[in-house]
């Protein structure tokens, strides 16, 4: 008896599941966004977890984050923010900032350089915003309890 019913289920689950042929792929295709801006830390230490934060324009209501491209070359970090673009007639033309931020846990000693993407020049070229991060081994003593 239980194998006629595991047999049904998976007759059942044959004819009903989706077909390999019908890929979604004209429903949303997925878009690099221009990072306008970023905010990072000056300096880094060894060890610690530091939130990034940057921020982009989705040029209409059926841009949705959905991802970070993250390259590791080294101490060099490529970073580009993903967008699902869906393919909808009825998409909102109006320009909405939006903030998004990944962790960044230091486990190197050396300078880090971080590479932004800012979408392509008129012949096409990635255009990156270039920053180094100088790696502490602890935080420096600030001013205020210098003083005291």
């Amino acid at each position: 008896m239980k194998k006629h019913v595991l047999l049904i289920f998976i007759f059942i689950t044959t004819l009903t599941s989706c077909s390999i042929e019908n890929d979604n792929s004209d429903l949303f295709y997925v878009e690099f966004m221009p990072i306008e801006s970023v905010d990072i830390p000056e300096y880094f230490v060894y060890g610690e977890t530091y939130e990034i934060f940057m921020t982009y324009t989705k040029p209409n209501s059926c841009y949705f984050f959905r991802d970070f491209y993250y390259a590791i070359d080294g101490n060099e970090r490529t970073v580009a923010i993903e967008n699902n673009v869906y393919q909808e007639d009825n998409c909102n033309e109006t320009q909405e900032p939006e903030n998004v931020s990944f962790n960044f846990t230091v486990t190197g000693s050396e300078t880090y350089l971080f590479k932004f993407y800012q979408g392509k020049d008129e012949e096409g070229v990635d255009q990156f915003l270039l920053i180094e991060v100088p790696i502490m081994d602890e935080r420096p003593e600030t001013e205020s309890s210098i003083k005291n």
